[in-house]
Order: C-alpha cells, then sequence, then structure tokens
C-alpha cells in the first residue's frame, strides 16, 4: 500500500523508477490532499529519472541533509527544537514552494509569542538552510531575500558585589555554589552544570573544557583563582562523577522556581543566569583586565564580543582627558560647580 497512516496524518511509500526507497509523511490528515502529494511526488521522480530533469525537493529533505552536516555545532539540539516548531508551517512544503510571504507570515506567528530577537534565530536557520540548499547542494536555483526584525542593543545586565553576596544568600546550596564557581570563572551554564572532577586540577590552579564541550569547539583552559578553588573545596566531599549535582545527577536546568524566588528575596530584577557570566566580565573589567586577556578568558571567538565591556572600563581614558584641563577656561574650573536658578519675570 503506497498510501497508509500513522496515527492521524497520511504517509506515503514506495519505489522510485531509480530503485529508490521511497518513505515520508504527507503531513496532512486530509486524504484527498495526500493522494495528490503522493501523485506528484511519483511523476517529479519519474521526469528525473526518465527525463534527467533535477528532482524538486522538500523541506524535509533539506532538514535531513542540514541536521546530518551540522550535528558538530554547540548548539546543536537547539537547531532541532527550533526545526521541530518549523514543521508546522515547512514541513509540506517543496524548496521552490518557501516564498517571501510564507516566511513573513512564520516571522509575525513567532514575533508574536516571543521577542524580535528570539523571531530572528528561527528567521537565520530558514535563511541558512535555503542558502545551503542554493549554493552548496545546488537543488533550487534561487531563494527568497529572509529580512530580519531590527533588534535593540541592550544594555549589559550585571550586578555588583553586595548585590550577588545577597543572592547566593538566598540561594539553595547547590545552586549557590553554581554561582559563585560562574562569578569565579565567567563558565558557561553548561559547562558549569557538567563539569567532571576529572576535568579540574587543583594542584595546579586549573580546569579544562574539552573542545566538544565548548561553544567555540576549541578546548579552553580554565585558571582557577581562590574564590573558585575555595567553591571546589566544599564540594569535593559529595562525591560523584560531577562537580555540581543535586540529589546525585548534574544541575541541567538553573532557571528554576528556586532561582526565581532567590532574585525576588535579594531584590534584584531582570537578572538571567547567563547575566552571571556578564558580571564576571563586568567585574574584570572594572579591575582592570585587558580586552584581549578577557576574550581569553571568556572564550570569545572575536573582540567584538568583548568590546561589549569596554565602557566599564574608562580609568585609562581619564589621563586623555586630563590633557586638556584648563586650557581655555581660565579659573573657571577652580570654582566648585553648582546649580543656577534662572527665573522667568
Amino acid at each position: 500500500m503506497s498510501l497508509y497512516q500513522r496515527g492521524t496524518v497520511w504517509w506515503v511509500k514506495f519505489t522510485s523508477p531509480g530503485g529508490e526507497f521511497i518513505r515520508r509523511s504527507t503531513g496532512t490528515e486530509d486524504k484527498e490532499q495526500a493522494q495528490e502529494y503522493h501523485d506528484r511526488l511519483k511523476a517529479d521522480l519519474w521526469r528525473k529519472y526518465r527525463l534527467g530533469e533535477k528532482p524538486r525537493r522538500t523541506w524535509q529533505e533539506a532538514v535531513v541533509r542540514w541536521v546530518g552536516s551540522t550535528d558538530h555545532k554547540a548548539d546543536h539540539e537547539k537547531d532541532l527544537g527550533k526545526l521541530k516548531w518549523l514543521d508546522r508551517f515547512l514541513g509540506t512544503k517543496w524548496l521552490d514552494e518557501i516564498d517571501a510571504d510564507l516566511i513573513a507570515k512564520i516571522a509575525q506567528v513567532k514575533k508574536a509569542a516571543a521577542s524580535p530577537s528570539t523571531a530572528n534565530r528561527y528567521l537565520a536557520l530558514i535563511r541558512a538552510i535555503l542558502r545551503a540548499a542554493r549554493d552548496d547542494w545546488e537543488w533550487v536555483e534561487r531563494v527568497p531575500r529572509v529580512k530580519m526584525f531590527p533588534e535593540s542593543k541592550k544594555r549589559i545586565r550585571w550586578i555588583t558585589r553586595d548585590e550577588a553576596a545577597k543572592l547566593i544568600a538566598e540561594l539553595p546550596s547547590h545552586l549557590a555554589d553554581m554561582a559563585r564557581f560562574t562569578l569565579a570563572t565567567g563558565l558557561r551554564q553548561r559547562n558549569v552544570s557538567y563539569l567532571r572532577w576529572d576535568q579540574v586540577d587543583t594542584s595546579r590552579c586549573v580546569a579544562w573544557i574539552h573542545a566538544d564541550q565548548s561553544k567555540s569547539r576549541k578546548a579552553i583552559a580554565v585558571p582557577l583563582n581562590n574564590d573558585a578553588l575555595a567553591v571546589l573545596e566544599a564540594r569535593r566531599g559529595d562525591g560523584g562523577e560531577y562537580v555540581f549535582t543535586f540529589q546525585g545527577k548534574p544541575v541541567d536546568r538553573t532557571s528554576t522556581k528556586a532561582w526565581a524566588a532567590a532574585k525576588k528575596r535579594a531584590g534584584i530584577d531582570d537578572f538571567r543566569w547567563h547575566d552571571l557570566r556578564h558580571t564576571w566580565a563586568s567585574w574584570h573589567v572594572q579591575s582592570g583586565t585587558g580586552l584581549q586577556e578577557l576574550q581569553e578568558l571568556g572564550d570569545w571567538s572575536t573582540v567584538d564580543r568583548v568590546l561589549r565591556y569596554a565602557h566599564l572600563a574608562a580609568d585609562h581614558l581619564l589621563y586623555a582627558a586630563k590633557r586638556i584641563e584648563g586650557t581655555n577656561l581660565g579659573t573657571a574650573l577652580q570654582k566648585p560647580v553648582g546649580l543656577r536658578l534662572v527665573v522667568n519675570r
């Protein structure tokens, strides 16, 4: 039977004229539409085999190839989640059916449920797959332009040392230890969550993140200061393979109800777990760490990512500003500057 149901959705199954076994979802619960999809697919495959025409390719075929060629990406799992959401719009489409109008519809639906920046991540994935289909695989001659939403540049969110102390005091012990370690090392949440004891050498004051665990896909050496070493020393008694555990398992999720409740009790708003990393970087810059050093410490691939913190390190510009003190203002700056009240009469 070349047309059959799995659950409520119709699927096709047959052997193409070239001997290729075909089995795929039609993406519809309507039998008439499924039959039309089946007939059209068989006709396209026949033309490919008999006439040598370039076959029409589906979005599903493109997704399968994309997933197989990008499984090395650090955010591969996130891509899979995005593709699952996109399937409702694109799962039954041929690549040449995906046009600017359809992409604009997807963009508006996602923007209504999330932020423009989140919608842009989905649009960027669509764009990457379509461009690969055109430029790398030569499946299509042209692809639509994917227009992104403008994103506002947000300030870097960080907290002071006093605020950090208040927050840590309110956290449960396993999250408190992870927060302390993050503020001491700047590691990303996943690298802290899955840090193993065999990745730590306290005698040399260093830990390391393997290449397949880092976002840059490069191995990272993590220098451990006294604050980080103190956290590790406190965790040693728990035993097990991983450094940070809760009920014997790695702490995969940190943005929990306990995290939200602790922030509320500490009086800290608009602060994500990842902002601990921003806080670590901000403290470094304010303490005199150079941007090149910070880039290496934080495993940023480009200096552009580090320049976000440059405005926090204005001390070195003070000497330049002082070069023109009193140049043409006479003794005006010798007097204290105060407010002058002007009354309109």
